[in-house]
């Protein structure tokens, strides 16, 4: 029987197959002896092949390959990835500029992760009813920045429903990640989209302007209209995984738009002379903090520890 995972609490795996039916699944453990050194070798959106069993239960026993899928990270275990999603046609990353604030350095490294992993992204910048003046007007010069670089951006209210409708045909018929730090407003912006989901929302620290956790598994809810909604535990850091630091020019777009005209094929961006890049970011046309998140990347050691963590 194939189906696919539209559930994952951490120890079981809910399966809709493709004849409609749900059934409750377990892994069988030489799956973790596979190479695969993740927090969870099954992800919400895998497609997979399940064996029945008599008492209703099942067994995966083989995951069809991904033709994409996107991680972090794990917050347990350091040197272990944890796979977000698998298979999903794009992903919203909800961001807020206070309440609690959403960092340029989360931003940027969940965008090279994405493009890394050649999963598209929309920016939803939210909780745009409460902010002072001059807080819109960060909020704009960042919708301007992430525009220019290419993303898609919107400006939204989950709890007026201010700008919502210009995200619903986004999500008609598409697997969608939904992705941000914890408080940002994920649940309550599905239960806008979905009310049937009655997602748990919880207030933010005022102590901390920080979130706290409502969704404790990731889980895909489908949507009337056709498609996909993938619900996600809230993020409070972001490392990146099997990203070469060659490579990490590629996933920041404006920053390998310039690096073209750089004198060496192997420029770091750095300090070399003759790079198109450096030149670039002294004539403000790449921005400061984006410039800065690369470095974060290509200089965190820490990271490429792991990178054969997947």
């Amino acid at each position: 029987m194939k189906g696919l995972v539209i559930k994952n609490t951490g120890s079981w795996y809910t399966v809709k197959g493709d004849d409609g039916k749900v059934v409750e699944c377990k892994i069988k453990g030489n799956f973790r002896l596979k190479g695969i050194r993740s927090t969870n070798p099954v992800a919400v959106g895998d497609r997979v092949e399940i064996a029945l069993n008599q008492a209703e239960t099942a067994f995966i026993t083989h995951i069809e390959d991904r033709r994409n899928y996107i991680v972090r990270k794990s917050q347990n275990l350091s040197k272990q990835s944890h796979i977000l999603a698998a298979n999903v046609d794009q992903a919203l990353l909800i961001v807020t500029v206070n309440h609690p604030q959403t960092g340029t350095t989360f931003i940027d490294r969940f965008l090279a992760s994405a493009e890394a992993y050649g999963v598209p992204v929309v920016l939803v910048f939210n909780k745009c009813d409460i902010l002072l003046a001059d807080e819109r007007r960060y909020q704009r010069q960042m919708v301007r920045l992430y525009e220019t670089i290419g993303y898609e951006c919107h400006e939204v209210s989950a709890a007026t429903g201010e700008g919502i409708d210009t995200l619903r045909p986004l999500l008609q018929g598409r697997i969608t990640l939904l992705s941000g730090n914890s408080g940002v407003g994920k649940s309550t912006l599905i239960n806008l989209i979905l009310p049937e989901a009655d997602l748990k929302t919880a207030e933010i620290s005022d102590a901390h302007n920080t979130g706290i956790h409502t969704t404790t598994f990731s889980e895909m809810l489908e949507l009337p209209e056709g498609g996909y909604l993938i619900d996600t535990p809230g993020i409070k850091g972001f490392g990146t995984f099997d990203i070469e630091p060659e490579e990490l020019t590629s996933y920041f777009r404006e920053i390998f738009h310039f690096s073209k005209g750089c004198r060496f094929n192997n420029c770091t961006h750095t300090h070399e002379p003759g790079c198109a890049v450096l030149k670039a970011l002294s004539e403000h046309y790449i921005a400061q903090s984006r410039y800065q998140s690369y470095l974060g990347m290509l200089e965190d050691k820490d990271e490429r520890k792991y990178r054969e963590a997947y």
